[in-house]
């Protein structure tokens, strides 16, 4: 430090200044969100509340999770979540494989044909048709199943695959191993970071799921956590409405201070939400980094 210059030091200085206020502003919504999920409803719309809960109290998750069917509902959310990162991983894994293969039959057709429904899609009713004559609404599988396959993440897994020296396998060939082998005790394991990146990217996607209960399940039973937790919400901006329209007419409401509110449920949500991905990613950080920067460094 002695012989860095005054300029260079005031250029560190600063540059530390501004790391710090950019971490604040990062953690300042999920740190108010979480004094909001944490404090009275009736005193969060008195406003004030910023890094701390004013009045503290756990009312609003009790609210969320109490009842068994929002257990039920956390159960089908983790269930979907495991199952379809797994399977997949799995599929798209081993399809990126074989499309790394030049003597692949039909390789550039299979490409195309992969690629198209990328940009066009069926839409929503055929979608509907297509799961019914499957009978996948309201099942499980509906979950799981149509995620399983990503051309997208496919297409990231194959690049990464380009990347890994060929003379690995050629050495794992003459040494007498098979395709299996090959991409089971060679292949996957040095495919772990860009495995890893997948795996928190269709995690992320499944436990954030609940459009597929909208459209696919009519089972209160197989109803996902997000999806409960939006009818909440819905359920309790639509009571504070008709209060406040009451009031606008000059009738007579409840006298009560509200102790749960739509916005405390919704502060509650966002951490529920999030608190599964935030326990994650600690273990797939370095992996992580690793698997978004495939391709910025070539040998």
């Amino acid at each position: 430090m002695k012989n860095q210059s005054l300029g260079y030091r005031l250029f560190t200085i600063a540059n530390y200044l501004f790391i710090t206020m950019l971490a604040l502003a990062t953690l300042y919504p999920y740190l108010n969100t979480l004094a909001v999920a944490l404090n009275d409803g009736g005193d969060t719309m008195l406003g004030g509340v910023t890094f701390y809960p004013r009045m503290p109290t756990l009312e609003n998750f009790t609210t969320i999770l109490s009842s068994e069917s929002m257990l039920r509902a956390l159960f089908v959310s983790v269930l979907q979540t495991v199952l379809g990162t797994l399977l997949g991983l799995i599929v798209q894994f081993t399809a990126a494989y074989a499309l790394t293969k030049r003597r692949l039959v039909g390789r550039t057709g299979i490409l195309l044909y992969l690629t198209i429904p990328m940009f066009i899609t069926g839409g929503l009713i055929p979608t509907y048709l297509l799961y019914s004559n499957l009978q996948l609404l309201n099942t499980l599988w509906v979950y799981v199943l149509p995620g399983a396959f990503s051309f997208f993440n496919v297409i990231i897994i194959r690049t990464y695959m380009y990347t890994l020296p060929e003379s690995l396998e050629e050495s794992a060939k003459i040494d007498g191993a098979g395709e299996w082998k090959i991409l089971w005790r060679i292949v996957l394991p040095l495919c772990r970071p860009i495995l890893a990146t997948i795996a928190l990217w269709t995690a992320v996607a499944n436990w954030n799921d609940w459009t597929t209960t909208l459209y696919f399940i009519t089972k209160s039973n197989l109803q996902t956590l997000q999806y409960k937790l939006m009818l909440m919400i819905k359920e309790s901006e639509m009571i504070a409405r008709l209060m406040q329209e009451a009031i606008e007419r000059g009738e007579t409401v409840p006298n009560y201070t509200a102790r749960v509110t739509s916005e405390s449920i919704r502060a509650a949500q966002v951490i529920i939400t999030t608190i599964p991905i935030i326990l994650v990613y600690p273990f797939l950080q370095k992996h992580f980094i690793k698997g978004v920067l495939i391709g910025s460094v070539k040998e």
